[in-house]
């Protein structure tokens, strides 16, 4: 069943109609992520590693995955090139303590949409998350 928003409802509508998966090894980003999102309408599910998240129910539902991109055992590259493999074409944006230029232009030549250092304002990645959400939109017509 295919929902259809009243245009007058805006943004907040089409992100309640949205799940963030947040994947990140540090709590507290993932609670500042998650309390971020949440206040913006988003409905926010929170990983600690990219293991988790890829045994998760959530994995098919996410409409936009943010990813640290050091984690031990799977980074956030990783997972973004397992999920490719595997199918899944959901946007990925990348967050991380550590920006190094070629992890950014490996980041986003396998498909990330953003690259952030951290720490970052909140604004950034709810524009990221609002470009990634409408471009996804525009492709699922095609």
């Amino acid at each position: 069943m295919r929902r259809h928003l009243d245009p007058a409802l805006g943004s907040f509508a089409l992100s309640m109609l949205s799940l963030i998966s947040v994947v990140d090894d540090d709590a507290s980003v993932r609670t500042a992520a998650d309390n971020l999102l949440s206040s913006h309408g988003y409905r926010v599910q929170t990983f600690a590693s990219a293991e988790e998240f890829l045994q998760s129910s959530c994995l098919n539902d996410s409409s936009c995955v943010i990813a640290d991109v050091q984690m031990p055992a799977m980074s956030g590259l990783d997972l973004l090139t397992h999920m490719r493999a595997q199918g899944y074409n959901v946007p990925f944006i990348f967050v991380t303590a550590f920006p190094e230029e070629n992890v950014r232009t490996q980041a986003l030549k396998a498909g990330a949409i953003s690259f952030m250092a951290k720490p970052f304002a909140g604004s950034v990645l709810i524009n990221c998350i609002e470009i990634a959400l409408s471009e996804r939109r525009g492709d699922a017509g095609k």
